[in-house]
């Protein structure tokens, strides 16, 4: 009792908390979901606050101002120069020294993220691993003792010609009363494996069942987590929906991820149980919204990077933190829902993970491959699945080749001054005028543009996510406001009013606050530069393919995932986050992980083909290739230090 009670609301998290620790670290511990991008050092706000005062009898404590430290030194600076509204603290500056209870506002909250990864839905031929079959099971006959499960078999043989069947107890046990309430008929439900050809009892209903079956595409990422229902007879996305991968708070990135696990006794299982419950809560919101019956769910198919393999998994991500990044296994597998530990799906759901490439090029960079082709393709291809890291496919027919690179949480907003994830009230478009230097823009949840009537009176501008920044950088450049290596000019040297003095160096000022709650928002030279290593990172691990296969030309360019969907090519190029390439051959494909996900899902010959190609597929390691340093270190000029850009110059 000597430590101070800590309530966070709207979630109702709580627990006793030492005294000094701060509200951000207080979060962490708790569950609670509060945003930090920068680390806890108060330069990004995304960690606000407000605390509640006063007398609280259904929590049974007195909440004061006394609670917490006074303002420190950060706070102060951040409100001079950025502003707080009133009675907002940053969590990560703010200590509580008694109980407290502390509002975390919409903006602060991690699952506010708008989760843009939706599914085309190509056609495919359907050959999905479980299968409904209605069987009418003969009466028990004391001549012939034959039990239940014998019965049922005997049935399964004679009607659908299946010889062997694997039974798991909880089905067996589920038996004797499904056949009596369905009055010795009943629809079962067989999963296949597309290996051996093995048969699996995996579901049960009374009588004639044609309510459907219905599978889960996973993309369980490091920053967002994208499911989608699909109708394993037509193989139609049902409903689709997203959620904050809720382990950020243990780590941005996947290394802090790994050294979270390697530094904090237990930390690994409690990574691996928090996106199991993460995953539970999302299975049961689609399954509402489907209007569908969880056991309907019978099969998973999860696509992953190799971490997030790992912690899914229940196994130690640590040997991945250090060379030679030794995978506990490469292989594809199937599980049953109830080994991982989900609880939302039917015990014996089946659970198919593909198979990863290497120690950092996974199973979502397989799934990415299996939808867009390269090993069929005649041209020279380039696959880019943008994130926190960056999966780099390329080849052709010929041969495939893929590497990832660690570009770190800048194109996510993350690094940047005014930075955050993509939610409404971030900017997410620009265009600077060439003559008056000006900027309009638009933001996640507004058709508007800065500058049209209306905009200011509907739109709060909260920040700018990881396309705004892209954009504004490009455009900025473009404007001639920033030169070939990313140093923003002077206003003298720009004749631009708004550039701003920031320190020894220089500010574009992007967007003018228009009174409390909102804050200016600039792009600063550490922004610009956060960019220039995200995306050199982003290019030297092209150039690494584009050298190993032998050539300096791309001919198509893919650029993949919920950021890459949301990217502007040409802005892309200006800034030399891709190689040069005809812009018309330069073609997002959305959530490409996902959708090879539901190739797998719906098709037993597509996981054939993946795990069959995968050996083939030639692996480079970034992290220990002499040249990639090189290649990062010329990367970092706009677009490039050497390397020509004919394509865009056309443009």
């Amino acid at each position: 009792m000597s430590q101070p009670l800590v309530i966070f609301t709207p979630s109702g998290k709580r627990g006793r908390i030492p005294r000094g620790t701060s509200i951000l670290q207080a979060a962490r511990h708790l569950g609670c979901d509060l945003d930090s991008v920068c680390g806890g050092r108060g330069i990004c706000s995304r960690c606000q606050v407000t605390p509640s005062f006063g007398e609280f009898p259904k929590h049974g404590i007195s909440s004061t101002e006394m609670s917490l430290s006074p303002w420190n030194e950060t706070e102060e600076r951040y409100h001079r120069l950025r502003g707080l509204e009133p009675g907002r603290r940053l969590g990560c500056q703010a200590q509580i020294i008694d109980d407290v209870v502390v509002d975390v506002p919409a903006c602060s909250q991690l699952h506010q993220q708008v989760v843009r990864k939706s599914l085309d839905e190509r056609t495919l031929v359907m050959d999905p691993a479980v299968r409904l079959h209605y069987v009418e099971v003969p009466e028990p006959d004391m001549h012939h003792p034959n039990g239940d499960l014998e019965r049922l078999l005997i049935a399964l043989k004679e009607e659908w010609k299946v010889e062997e069947l694997d039974v798991d107890l909880p089905i067996l046990r589920a038996l004797p009363k499904t056949l009596h309430d369905g009055r010795g008929s009943l629809t079962v439900a067989i999963h296949q494996d597309h290996r051996d050809l093995q048969n699996r009892l995996i579901g049960l209903w009374p009588g004639y069942f044609d309510e459907g079956l219905y599978g889960l595409a996973i993309d369980l990422g490091s920053t967002t987590i994208a499911a989608h229902i699909c109708c394993l007879t037509s193989g139609k996305v049902v409903t689709s929906s997203g959620i904050m991968n809720p382990q950020i708070r243990f780590g941005e990135d996947l290394m802090s991820r790994v050294s979270y696990a390697m530094m904090n006794k237990g930390g690994s299982a409690q990574m691996t149980q928090t996106v199991i419950e993460a995953l539970d809560e999302l299975f049961l919101s689609l399954a509402k919204a489907a209007y569908i019956r969880p056991d309907q769910i019978c099969e998973l198919v999860v696509v992953c990077n190799p971490i997030m393999h790992h912690l899914l998994l229940g196994l130690d991500p640590s040997p991945l933190g250090v060379a030679p990044f030794a995978l506990a296994s490469a292989q594809s597998m199937t599980v049953s829902a109830r080994e991982i530990g989900l609880t939302s799906l039917a015990a014996s759901s089946c659970v198919y993970l593909l198979p990863s490439i290497a120690g950092h090029v996974g199973a979502d960079c397989a799934s990415v491959i299996l939808s867009e082709q390269p090993h069929k393709s005649n041209k020279r291809t380039l696959i880019v699945d943008v994130g926190t890291n960056a999966e780099i496919v390329f080849g052709d027919k010929s041969r495939v080749l893929a590497c990832s690179s660690p570009t770190g949480p800048a194109f996510e907003g993350a690094q940047i001054s005014s930075g955050q994830r993509a939610a409404p009230g971030a900017i997410e478009r620009v265009r600077i005028d060439n003559r008056s230097k000006t900027a309009r823009f638009k933001v996640i949840g507004c058709d508007l543009w800065s500058d049209m009537d209306g905009f200011a009176d509907t739109t709060k501008v909260t920040g700018i996510c990881g396309s705004g920044i892209i954009e504004a950088i490009a455009e900025m450049r473009l404007a001639g406001l920033v030169d070939k290596s990313g140093l923003i000019g002077s206003p003298q040297q720009t004749g631009c009013d708004h550039i701003v003095p920031d320190g020894r160096v220089f500010s574009y000022r992007l967007y003018e606050s228009r009174g409390p709650g909102e804050a200016n928002i600039d792009v600063t030279q550490s922004d610009i530069r956060a960019v220039q290593l995200a995306k050199s990172a982003l290019y030297a691990g092209a150039r690494l393919l584009m050298d190993e296969y032998g050539t300096d030309s791309v001919e198509r360019i893919v650029l993949a995932g919920a950021f890459g969907s949301h990217i502007s090519p040409l802005h892309a190029m200006v800034l030399g986050m891709i190689p040069d390439c005809p812009l018309e051959q330069v073609i997002s494909a959305g959530n490409a992980a996902g959708s090879g996900a539901r190739m797998a899902l719906c098709s037993m010959a597509a996981r054939r083909e993946i795990e069959a190609l995968v050996p083939s597929i030639e692996k480079i390691e970034t992290a220990v290739e002499p040249k990639f340093q090189e290649h990062f270190v010329n990367a970092n000029a706009l677009p490039h230090a050497i390397d020509g850009f004919p394509e865009l110059t056309k443009r």
